[in-house]
């Protein structure tokens, strides 16, 4: 394993992180009297693991090459996601080890999926540290899709390379200055949503913890019914806006910064996920007008909407009873997700847009058999491996969405759970569709053997998935 030093180094770091991080909420413990050893244990476990990893693998070469970076992508969430639930183990809500592994994975995969039923009497630290974990995972996956997703050719995602003389033996030096900045304008946003939320009337522990989770697009929330709890227009406003933000590309903030003052207006994946917000909004504000739903109201329509389509799965209405139809279109929203190099999952707004230019492509094709057709995205040629990637991804995923759903029916869930649990688990949405795991539902009552499926499906989701089916392939390992 002497080959893979590097690889283990790094987790050493990430669990000695995610130690220190725990203890955060001792903080919240000893504000609100609520004072018990779970998070100290469990920091204790973390960083000594972290410490061992750390030390035993010092003499690491310093680089990180292909076949590294796919297995430190999965180990990475996998390890964070295992000690992450340890204070869920040790707390005084005395979850099960299925219970805390799910909770601990939906949150570090911000996917916001939930199994704790009373929110509200919850424990002050487990709430702060689900925050956390969003957090955490949020950061992690906007690093992970600017550094090492494009030089891993995962669906696509090599289109957005920061050069194009990247070299996978480089990986680790170049991805340190690129990560302080995305830690710097991620920290600096969280901060203004955080002071935002406060001015609009929430107190300083739900200001902080709402918005650790709106700029991670993770979703969890302090509440039952998530932000409408709160039914406050201002803060599903400001909720609505840095919920946005945090599903833009975050290299655009990078480009922003360094003088291209242009850039939210010019890049092609912010102005099709803005389009497909609007247009989504006005199918759904027509269709509810039409329908003359009792329930209906614009306000409603733009947060869940914008709450759905970017996979933050904030609720502030139940939604499930306005028709089949905003069923059908939420569905649909779940998969397609915000912009790549963001917080938010799904499929992505690039890969959508280059699957469209690939069937308009086809369809002149067949129109003009001689003719010679590029596909260009923003003024640059797409090369005919990046779309086979793009479109391997897609089918791939549907693929996994089909199976997850099958396998759920066939611990005994019913057709809407089965079907909206395996979409909001790969998207890594949150809340499903009907009266169990529907927007003011939770996932307790379904079997673990569904909680050890559903979270199969956050991981596989989260990385992209390929980053994990790779490493089952015999060829991976051979030198």
């Amino acid at each position: 394993m002497s080959n893979y030093k590097t690889v283990f180094f790094t987790l050493g770091i990430l669990q000695i992180i995610l130690g220190v991080s725990m203890f955060i909420p001792i903080i919240a413990q000893f504000v609100y009297s609520e004072i018990d050893s779970s998070f100290f244990g469990a920091s204790i476990i973390t960083i000594i693991f972290g410490t061992l990893f750390f030390l035993s693998n010092l003499d690491h070469d310093k680089k990180l090459n292909l076949q590294q970076a796919f297995l430190l992508t999965a180990l990475s969430w996998l390890s964070i996601a295992i000690f992450g639930s340890l204070p869920f183990i040790f707390s005084t809500i005395e979850l099960s080890v299925t219970d805390a592994f799910f909770e601990s994975m939906s949150g570090i995969t911000t996917t916001g999926s939930t199994i704790i039923s009373n929110l509200e009497i919850t424990p002050k630290g487990i709430l702060l540290w689900r925050a956390l974990l969003q957090w955490l995972g949020g950061i992690g996956i906007i690093v992970m899709a600017i550094t090492l997703m494009p030089i891993m050719n995962v669906g696509g995602m090599q289109l957005f390379k920061i050069s194009s003389n990247d070299s996978s033996e480089k990986i680790l030096p170049k991805s340190k200055e690129i990560a302080l900045r995305l830690i710097y304008i991620y920290v600096s946003l969280t901060t203004l949503c955080a002071i935002t939320y406060g001015v609009f009337g929430m107190n300083v522990f739900d200001s902080l913890t709402h918005s650790m989770t709106t700029i991670a697009t993770g979703g969890f929330s302090n509440y039952n019914k998530s932000i409408g709890h709160f039914n406050n227009a201002y803060i599903e406003i400001c909720s609505m806006i840095f919920i946005i933000l945090g599903s833009l590309p975050f290299i655009a903030y990078i480009k922003f910064i360094s003088g291209n003052k242009k850039i939210f207006f010019k890049d092609a994946q912010i102005k099709s996920f803005l389009k497909i917000i609007i247009i989504s909004i006005l199918i759904l504000s027509i269709y509810l007008m039409m329908i003359n739903n009792n329930e209906f109201n614009l306000r409603s329509v733009f947060f869940n909407t914008v709450s759905i389509l970017t996979g933050t799965g904030y609720v502030s209405a139940k939604f499930d009873g306005w028709g089949s139809f905003p069923l059908v279109l939420f569905l649909a929203l779940m998969f397609i997700g915000g912009c790549a190099g963001s917080t938010t999952c799904g499929i992505k707004i690039f890969r959508i847009q280059i699957l469209y230019l690939f069937i308009l492509n086809q369809l002149k094709k067949i129109i003009y058999p001689k003719g010679v057709f590029l596909i260009k995205y923003e003024q640059n040629t797409v090369e005919d491996k990046f779309i086979a990637s793009i479109i391997s991804f897609i089918y791939f995923y549907f693929i996994i969405f089909f199976l997850l759903a099958a396998l759920l029916s066939l611990t005994g869930l019913d057709f809407i759970t089965s079907i909206s649990g395996a979409a909001t688990s790969i998207s890594n949405v949150g809340p499903g569709l009907g009266p169990i795991i529907g927007p003011n539902g939770d996932f307790s009552a379904l079997p673990d053997i569904s909680k050890w499926i559903l979270t199969i499906g956050m991981i596989l989701g989260r990385l992209e998935l390929f980053a994990i089916l790779v490493l089952f392939l015999p060829s991976f390992w051979r030198d």
